[in-house]
């Protein structure tokens, strides 16, 4: 499990099942434990700052490289 925050404020974004190595490119919408984000339209922002943080497109969040950063236990 790890946490995505928002790069620019440190807010929490989502607490994500991540399985395997190497960095987040998508976030799978089954996966994601805890959602903190602010949807508008097919963009997903961060709660209290409200930098982009991923598009949303179906099944999957296909996120933002810069925006964003990880913690919590990875494999």
């Amino acid at each position: 499990m790890i946490t995505i925050k928002c790069s620019a404020c440190k807010a929490k974004i989502f607490k994500y099942k991540k399985i395997g190595k190497g960095r987040v490119l998508n976030c799978y919408k089954e996966k994601i434990s805890k959602d903190y984000s602010k949807r508008k339209e097919n963009k997903i922002k961060c709660k209290r700052c409200g930098k982009v943080i991923g598009i949303d497109q179906g099944k999957r969040i296909r996120m933002k490289q810069s925006a964003f950063t990880t913690s919590g236990f990875k494999d």
